[in-house]
């Protein structure tokens, strides 16, 4: 990606696997690439860039990925092995915090890394509270 192109990037987008899992792909009629949801309200949400997070469930090191778990389904994580500070994170397991591009919705949603954070130490307060701070920035954004 060019760095004009990363300069317009919106920030990244909290999304629940259930909502990616429904995301609808933008196409050259909308203007931009990238990807559509449709929150609570109803409203639509354009994101490429995603923040989610989850619990590792299996380490897929000859894939250089791994899948995740939240409270609505599994979504994998690509590339990473390249994400700087990462690898503690690489455990099944470990509740983690992935930034990254989504590249595929369907059948499993897919996101390419390019953040990685072991929430581990206080993983209780971040996954009661994931879920609300996901509703409450896509409330701010539509």
């Amino acid at each position: 990606m060019s760095e004009a192109a990363e300069a317009k990037r919106p920030p990244p987008v909290k999304l629940l696997s259930g909502q990616l899992r429904t995301a609808q792909r933008r196409g050259p009629a909308d203007g931009e690439d990238g990807f559509v949801i449709r929150p609570a309200t109803g409203r639509s949400l354009p994101v490429s860039l995603v923040w989610m997070q989850g619990t590792v469930v299996e380490v897929r090191p000859e894939r250089n990925s791994v899948v995740l778990v939240d409270e609505t389904g599994t979504f994998a994580v690509q590339g990473v092995h390249n994400v700087p500070r990462g690898k503690p994170c690489l455990s099944q397991g470990k509740y983690v915090m992935v930034m990254g591009v989504i590249t595929a919705v369907s059948p499993e949603p897919v996101i390419h890394a390019v953040k990685m954070a072991d929430l581990s130490e206080l993983s209780g307060v971040h996954r009661r509270m994931w879920k609300l701070e996901v509703e409450e920035l896509q409330r701010l954004l539509t």
